[in-house]
């Protein structure tokens, strides 16, 4: 049980969760570049780009955002 615990309290797995009109991004590496039509990150070898209108960046936390605007798509490409 505690390993579990720990696990979850150490947990370093970038999630990405896509509402209608919001995404929320965590545990990434860096925030490379911000317009209002696109947002990008990176985790490792990962790269997150985030396409819409309007957007906007919300921090929550260190290492999680959330991102609202009109979404468009989302893309993950591992180089």
């Amino acid at each position: 049980m505690l390993k579990s615990l720990r696990e979850y309290i150490s947990d370093n797995e970038l999630k990405i969760i896509v509402f209608e009109d919001r995404v929320n991004i965590c545990n990434y590496d860096r925030l490379r570049d911000i317009t209002e039509n696109e947002i990008s990150f990176t985790k490792g070898k990962n790269k997150i780009k985030v396409f819409g209108k309007d957007l906007k960046l919300n921090k929550l936390l260190d290492n999680e955002v959330l991102i609202l605007g009109i979404i468009k798509r989302v893309e993950l490409n591992n180089e």
